[in-house]
């Protein structure tokens, strides 16, 4: 049934073995293997590749339509995606959709849907196998360089998001839609019984964030493989490295109008997509706001459609790590300052709080503040910077006025950092913070960026801790807890278990890998439908049951009914 074709795949800087299953019939055989990073040690081949494309981007400003049905919409509604490093550097201008253009594109999308979906799984999964080896070769340093440009991350972090993590959604997601579509209903003597996947009638509007590339090419691309149409609006401050990810879908065979590329205002967009009576889901990752917002025009609008629309969201945390005082101190810091101020604590699941006993809190408090002083804040093309300015003016706004709440509160302490600059580029200094009161807003609040408050504990209440870590905040998202006593691990796990969608043991509580650790929270941190996993999938089906049977009914009575 399986032709096994296994190819050497020579990648920047190195070459590896790439297994493949390639389908006569089916792929049911079809394995993922995650993504090797790159490591850009100087002088290898990567660092020069990188470069090379760095200089192709930092130059330009690259001109970004609406696509719709595959035909290229320069608008008049203009508007630049600058570097967050350097405000004054524009690296993208687009062109906003109008109400009238996304209607179209919901137009357009029907008209292909029918067809697409009728394709089978094994040719759909070929084409988005096709983009992750363009985005593994041809394209790597191309995503990296638009993600480093345009959303201020460093180079490992782009490696990490641009080229693994997109890569890995891809792939693995063609394993989970096999494996998926792996169970069949029992059939009996006289009945043959099916389950045939169907993709939803109607068209998927995804929204996608600025912090993560993958998340973009990932909201878009798992509803298109199980057979659906989709509205794709990247976040403005992501168009560049979008665009190119939608590139390399069309590149890879993606047919026009499968997926619409639709730059847009928020509450235009939003609007309209959710007045459609063909509207049949959002997948949505970004504020808790805006997801509330979408479901109610949902919620108001629920007469008009044909079918119930589906909520995916994923809206970020107030996420934790609570040190146990058997812990191991060295782990405890060089987790913590990764896991609260890589890409300026901007990710999902960045750490923004955290719990010490008393007892520890002296020597990891001085090794945190030693870290401290050897953290580079700069541009994300110097190699050795290890965080770069936060996004834009907003999230500059909102980060320096809890800052300023820091220093001015009698319970905050700010022991590092905590100026801010925005003469250049939005850069904020990483920060850390003891408060006395576990209560304060700075514990509970989501503040999106390289901010971590900390609260010493006795070391005889850790019960106690524990029901306040799970208690004083409205989301569920990533936590992690570090212990060597394996009955406080016990315990711990026990009493946390709807504090994270993500919980992690003796590791930082972020860096989550697909088809490792399936990613998403409860509460509201979203609706925990667990990207990077099987299950993620199934969101974009309508199963079909079928019953087949071969012994003709002879009787409409039934034997109970006898004389």
């Amino acid at each position: 049934m399986f032709t096994v074709c296994r190819t050497i795949s020579k990648t920047i800087g190195r070459s590896y073995l790439h297994i493949r299953l390639l389908a006569t019939a089916q792929m049911q055989g079809y394995t993922a293997v995650n993504e090797p990073l790159l490591s850009y040690k100087p002088g290898s081949q990567e660092c020069k590749d990188l470069e090379a494309a760095l200089e192709k981007y930092k130059n330009v400003v690259t001109d970004i339509p609406v696509v719709v049905g595959g035909e290229e919409i320069y608008t008049e509604d203009v508007h630049y995606q600058v570097a967050p490093f350097d405000h004054q550097k524009r690296v993208a201008k687009y062109h906003y959709a109008s109400q009238a253009l996304i209607e179209k594109a919901i137009a357009v999308s029907q008209s292909v849907r029918r067809q697409w979906e009728s394709k089978p799984l094994e040719d759909r999964a070929q084409i988005f196998l096709k983009a992750a080896d363009l985005m593994s070769t041809k394209y790597r340093m191309e995503l990296n360089a638009a993600t480093m440009l345009g959303q201020g991350k460093t180079i490992i972090q782009a490696e990490i998001d641009a080229a693994a993590e997109l890569i890995d959604f891809l792939r693995f997601d063609v394993q989970f839609a096999m494996t998926n579509m792996n169970y069949q209903p029992i059939s009996t003597d006289i009945t043959t019984n099916s389950i045939t996947y169907r993709g939803t009638e109607g068209f998927w509007a995804a929204i996608s964030p600025f912090n993560f590339t993958a998340i973009g090419g990932h909201l878009t691309s798992a509803i298109a493989l199980m057979g659906n149409v989709v509205l794709w609006k990247p976040s403005d401050t992501a168009i560049l490295s979008n665009y190119l990810t939608y590139k390399i879908f069309q590149e890879a065979g993606l047919p026009p109008g499968v997926i619409n590329f639709i730059p847009a205002d928020g509450p235009v967009f939003g609007n309209t997509v959710t007045s459609s009576p063909d509207l049949t889901g959002i997948n949505f990752t970004g504020s808790v706001r805006t997801f509330q917002t979408l479901w109610k025009l949902v919620g108001q609008n629920i007469g008009t459609y044909k079918t119930f629309p589906r909520m995916i969201g994923e809206c970020g945390g107030k996420n934790f790590h609570l040190i146990h005082p058997s812990a191991d101190v060295a782990g405890v810091i060089n987790t913590s300052v990764r896991a609260a101020f890589e890409y300026s604590g901007q990710k999902c699941s960045a750490c923004s709080r955290m719990y010490v006993p008393k007892s520890l809190w002296p020597d990891i408090r001085q090794g945190m503040l030693e870290t401290h002083k050897q953290l580079k804040v700069g541009s994300p093309l110097e190699k050795d910077t290890f965080l770069s300015a936060v996004i834009d003016d907003k999230a500059f706004d909102r980060i320096q006025g809890y800052l300023e709440h820091a220093k001015t509160a009698s319970n905050l302490q700010v022991l590092a950092g905590g100026h801010c600059d925005n003469s250049k580029g939005y850069f904020v200094e990483p920060t850390i913070i003891e408060t006395s009161d576990p209560q304060d807003r700075i514990m509970k609040e989501e503040i999106f960026g390289p901010v971590l408050a900390v609260y010493a504990y006795p070391d005889d209440e850790y019960s106690k801790i524990l029901d306040l870590v799970s208690s004083s905040t409205a989301y569920g998202l990533t936590g992690a807890v570090f212990a060597q006593d394996e009955d406080a691990i016990k315990t711990s796990c026990d009493a946390l278990r709807f504090s994270a969608g993500n919980f992690y043991i003796n590791d930082k509580c972020t860096g989550s890998v697909v088809g490792q650790q399936p990613f998403g929270g409860a509460r509201l941190s979203g609706t925990n439908d667990k990207a990077g996993g099987p299950n993620y999938l199934l969101r974009f089906c309508s199963p079909q049951a079928i019953k087949r049977t071969h012994v003709i009914q002879t009787e409409w009575r039934y034997p109970s009914m006898e004389s």
